[in-house]
């Protein structure tokens, strides 16, 4: 399955359907392929999603939002294509980078 991101309007798309990310999700999406094969670690999650003084429930809402970001992309968490789980360390991107990426970067050129 192939994706592309359009970053402006926070949308991935998937042959002609348009799927609207939430704004973490994106966010998640964004760190993970920024550092294909790297563990994005929960900590760095916690820092850019939810800033200082900002309180929520952290590991409710970060395993909310990346099981969101996975609905979208399809992605099993038991048998992943995309997103892996590093328990208690964090989530490290393991899908086709490059394809998603160059789609984002032409869309800078473009815009």
């Amino acid at each position: 399955m192939t994706f592309a991101l359009h970053e402006p309007t926070r949308e991935l798309m998937k042959g002609d359907a348009r799927i609207r990310l939430q704004e973490q999700p994106f966010q998640i999406l964004q760190l993970l392929i920024a550092r294909p094969g790297e563990v994005v670690t929960r900590d760095e999650l916690r820092n850019r999603l939810w800033p200082g003084g900002t309180f929520v429930d952290f590991e409710h809402s970060l395993n909310a939002a990346v099981k969101r970001l996975r609905a979208a992309l399809e992605d099993d968490p038991k048998a992943p294509r995309y997103i892996e789980t590093l328990p208690r360390r964090g989530y490290r991107w393991i899908g086709a980078t490059r394809l998603l990426l160059l789609l984002v970067a032409e869309d800078r050129l473009t815009r």
